[in-house]
């Protein structure tokens, strides 16, 4: 069986699939990718067992057929190969795979395609669509705060909250949570999954940059994911996602208001002097004055600065991990930023000043106790 395909084409599609690849996985057949033609259409697939991703292209062919690629070998060699058509040459009975350029041709052992682990199919709710601009956003604004805690594994994903009127992404390690939540899509319908952070990393880098819709799927299992010629499958994560709405603090009179970016470069300096393992920084209110603060009394470092801000409420100081303000401020993209506080020792509520018209953000930090000895 033969068929014939651009180089870069196939090297364009190979790799917007290859994350999925794992380098030991549970099975050795997922060191390859699945290769079908059809109709003149090959259909390449790639999977870790969670996880599937397939995409197809137009090739020149007049048989079907299937097999496994070595994923690994076959990258390496169309990297560095330059445009131009290749002719696959395909034996299913022995497994080999020669590759034919103007210039070369390489030969590569494959594997039996029935092998392969088979791709669920999802079928059960009705599709929920929403532009791929959308989908990127709230994974952009979400995944930073997912957990790596296997011992938890409700939170090693990001949890998709489905209603007539809206969809919600929330995202949590313990330490810090950020609720993403879109007024302009809606589901028709209610329901809530945990989609794996390993599926969402891949799906953001997949995800065109022009307005595409995407079309979602789930059941009981699994989610559909699909746009263009790109699908993904992925198992969702069955496990019962906290209960974060009553971590979110109702009351919260003390009122900040400053620059983004003022702040943020503020951190980001003041960090540099702050303990090397609690990355502890204080902020100080009093009045319309911030005082930023750190010290590392290991090794007699310290910094402060003093920022112009509107601050409405108490007087108090209260301290945050330098690392985790510095994430969260840098994925907001407001001019100003809010943030709520009500006690030293409660959570503090940071959002955009000025939220955008169908999006609302919300992002919460546990505070880190402070050594009174300044």
């Amino acid at each position: 069986m033969k068929f014939i395909v651009s180089s870069s084409a196939l090297l364009k599609q190979l790799q917007s699939i290859n994350g999925v690849v794992t380098n030991n996985p549970v099975v050795p057949i997922l060191e390859n990718f699945l290769f079908e033609i059809e109709d003149g259409k090959l259909t390449i697939t790639a999977s870790d067992l969670e996880t599937s991703m397939m995409t197809e292209l137009p090739v020149e062919a007049r048989e079907s057929g299937r097999i496994a690629a070595p994923a690994r070998i076959l990258l390496d060699t169309l990297k560095n190969l330059p445009d131009q058509p290749v002719t696959f040459t395909l034996d299913e009975e022995t497994y080999t795979i020669e590759i034919a350029s103007s210039n070369g041709r390489y030969k590569l052992a494959g594997e039996n395609a029935t092998d392969f682990p088979r791709v669920p199919v999802v079928k059960g709710t009705a599709p929920v669509e929403m532009p791929s601009s959308t989908l990127a956003r709230a994974i952009n604004k979400t995944i930073f705060a997912v957990s790596t805690d296997e011992l938890r594994p409700a939170m090693t994903g990001i949890l998709v909250q489905l209603a007539d009127n809206q969809v919600t992404f929330v995202a949590t390690d313990g330490h810090r949570l950020l609720r993403y939540r879109r007024s302009d899509v809606g589901a028709g319908q209610t329901s809530n999954i945990i989609i794996p952070r390993k599926a969402f990393n891949l799906l953001k880098g997949a995800l065109p940059s022009e307005a595409t819709p995407v079309r979602m799927e789930f059941n009981a299992s699994n989610a559909f994911f699909s746009f263009n010629q790109m699908r993904l499958v992925c198992r969702l994560i069955d496990e019962r996602y906290p209960d974060y709405e009553n971590v979110i603090p109702v009351s919260n009179p003390n009122k900040l208001i400053i620059s983004r970016q003022e702040l943020l470069n503020s951190v980001k300096r003041i960090s540099i002097y702050s303990n090397k393992t609690t990355h502890q920084v204080r902020l100080r209110l009093a009045g319309s004055e911030l005082t930023v603060s750190a010290e590392d009394l290991d090794f007699s470092n310290e910094a402060n600065e003093k920022l112009a801000c509107q601050y409405d409420g108490e007087d108090m100081e209260i301290g945050f991990n330098a690392k985790f303000l510095q994430e969260m401020l840098s994925n907001i993209d407001s001019e100003e930023i809010t943030l709520e506080l009500s006690t030293p020792n409660r959570a503090g509520l940071l959002m955009p000043t000025t939220p955008d018209d169908h999006e609302s953000i919300l992002m919460l930090v546990m505070p880190v106790m402070l050594n009174n000895y300044v």
